[in-house]
C-alpha cells in the first residue's frame, strides 16, 4: 500500500465530517445546530478514523465495512454525547448493512469461517449485552444492546482475539471516561454517561490491534 493512502484518506474522511455532522443532527430529537468546537470534533475524528482503516486494511475486500462501521461510529457517539440515546435509525439499518458488506467481502476473499466468526460475534456480544441491560437497565440500555450486535460482527470476522480486546476494551474505556469525569467534577457518582462512544472506541481498539 501506498505510505500517502491513508493521509489521502483521512483528508477525505475529515471533509465528510461536515455532511456528518448534519446527519447527526437530523438525528436528534431536539433539533439544533452544534456548536464550533463540536463540529470541529467531529471533523478531526472523522478524518482521523478513516485513515486508521485504511491503514490497516489498505485496499481489501473488508474496507467498505470498516469505513462504513467508522463512519457510523461518529454519528452514533455525537448523537449519543448530545442525549443519552443510540437513534434506532441508524442503528437497524447497520444491522443489515454492515453484515452484508462483510459477506461481500467473505465470498470475494473466501473467507467463510470469518463470515462465520461475524455472525457468531454479532448474536454472543448480543447476548451479553441483553443479560447485562437485564441485571442493570439504568446501567446498559436496548440500544446499547442493539448496537453490540454491530460490533459484533465487525470484531468476529476478524477473530476471537480482536472479538475480545474490543468487548472489554469498552468497559475499560467507559471507565477511564468515568474516573476523569468525576474527577472534573462533571458527573456525580449518581449520574450516568452515554456508553455507545465507549463501546465503539473498544471496537476500534479491537479493530486496530487485530
Amino acid at each position: 500500500m501506498a505510505p500517502w493512502l491513508p493521509i489521502v484518506a483521512g483528508l477525505i474522511g475529515a471533509a465528510l465530517g461536515v455532511p456528518l455532522t448534519g446527519i447527526a443532527e437530523r438525528m436528534l430529537r431536539i433539533r439544533r445546530r452544534f456548536a464550533l468546537p463540536v463540529r470541529a470534533t467531529v471533523t478531526a475524528s472523522t478524518g482521523l478514523l478513516i485513515a486508521l482503516v485504511v491503514w490497516k486494511f489498505g485496499v481489501a475486500w473488508e474496507l467498505p465495512a470498516y469505513l462504513y462501521l467508522a463512519l457510523i461510529t461518529v454519528v452514533l457517539s455525537v448523537v449519543d454525547i448530545a442525549e443519552k440515546r443510540l437513534p434506532n435509525a441508524l442503528v437497524y439499518p447497520s444491522m443489515i448493512v454492515l453484515p452484508v458488506l462483510l459477506a461481500f467481502a467473505a465470498v470475494a476473499s473466501g473467507a467463510w469461517p470469518a463470515l462465520l466468526g461475524a455472525l457468531v460475534g454479532g448474536a454472543a456480544l448480543f447476548a451479553f449485552y441483553f443479560v447485562l441491560a437485564l441485571i442493570s437497565p439504568g446501567g446498559i440500555g436496548m440500544g446499547d444492546v442493539k448496537l453490540a450486535a454491530v460490533i459484533g460482527f465487525a470484531l468476529g470476522y476478524l477473530g476471537w482475539t480482536p472479538f475480545l480486546v474490543g468487548a472489554f476494551g469498552a468497559f475499560l474505556v467507559g471507565g477511564l471516561v468515568s474516573l476523569v469525569a468525576l474527577a472534573l467534577r462533571r458527573v456525580t457518582l449518581r449520574s450516568s454517561i452515554p456508553f455507545g462512544p465507549s463501546m465503539l472506541a473498544g471496537a476500534f481498539l479491537g479493530v486496530l490491534l487485530a
